[in-house]
């Protein structure tokens, strides 16, 4: 079941080095969109007042933040520690109609700073798509709730109900420079087959695992607006993009512009997606 990176620790540093630099376009482009899952990530662990919960890959700290207004006492992790602190900037710890802070670390979600049984529920919001090694925080997350407890994740459906990364892959594809050789990480679309999925947390322990699929809509103002926000606001894909010579940028744009046409309504760019909720229990 493993599927290794060809160099865990290279990958892991590469979307490190990602996503230290795409914080604030990450902020701006993305927030729309992968809030619309949270509500469904946290109803699949059953989050509720006064539950501990880990917030994995925490990001902008996003889902950590819907989760304290739940009345949850949330804890939140990411690698890089430029997420870390805008996680703290847009979520103040000072919070006087709420017993909880929300509490943000650095750290790696293939090696948990926490103990074993810790938390009564565990939720990752598409960071499993981003980790040199997602088995492995998929048995991190298991080690750290406690039994009964529930995990739950989210990915992308795959490119063709995505259509901004249908769009994005197959320009990238077609013009991209071939001879440009970056850390190679997981499969992007793996977890979302939902018979891996269920293997893989089998495998691991979990039990009842589950899946939702949930339509989203990504509303942009422009093509260079989709171009932007993976170009500055990602760390694999924009650290493909950003590798790339003007001429196959010039290209690759220019086919972005192509494509989404048909998507324009009314001067924005209506962009369907879609989304997989996964989530298992611990014995």
């Amino acid at each position: 079941m493993t599927v290794p990176t060809n160099n865990p620790k290279e990958f892991r540093q590469f979307e490190y080095c990602g996503w230290q630099q795409s914080v604030d376009q990450y902020h701006s482009s993305f927030s729309s969109l992968t809030s619309q899952t949270i509500e469904s990530l946290l109803d699949s662990v059953n989050a509720a007042r006064d539950m501990e919960l880990l917030d994995i890959a925490t990001g902008p700290g996003y889902v950590a933040a819907q989760a304290h207004k739940r009345g949850c006492k949330v804890t939140g992790v990411d690698l890089s520690d430029a997420m870390v602190a805008k996680a703290r900037q847009l979520n103040p710890q000072i919070d006087l109609r709420s017993r909880y802070a929300i509490e943000f670390f650095q750290g790696e979600a293939e090696s948990l700073p926490f103990p074993e049984s810790q938390y009564q529920a565990a939720v990752m919001n598409f960071g499993i798509l981003h980790l040199a090694e997602p088995e492995k925080a998929l048995g991190e997350a298991f080690r750290v709730i406690a039994s009964q407890a529930r995990f739950g994740f989210t990915v992308w459906s795959k490119p063709e109900k995505s259509i901004a990364l249908k769009i994005m892959n197959k320009a990238i594809e077609t013009y991209k420079n071939t001879d440009i050789t970056l850390p190679e990480g997981p499969p992007f679309f793996l977890f979302s087959e939902q018979d891996y999925c269920f293997k893989c947390l089998q495998n691991l322990g979990f039990k009842n695992p589950s899946v939702q699929e949930i339509p989203l809509l990504w509303e942009l103002s422009s093509a260079d607006e989709l171009f932007d926000a993976f170009y500055k606001g990602t760390a694999r894909t924009g650290g493909i993009l950003r590798a790339q010579t003007s001429k196959c940028l010039d290209n690759i744009r220019a086919a972005i512009h192509q494509e989404t046409a048909s998507y324009r309504q009314n001067n924005r760019l209506l962009l369907p997606m879609s989304a997989i909720v996964v989530s298992a229990q611990k014995p």
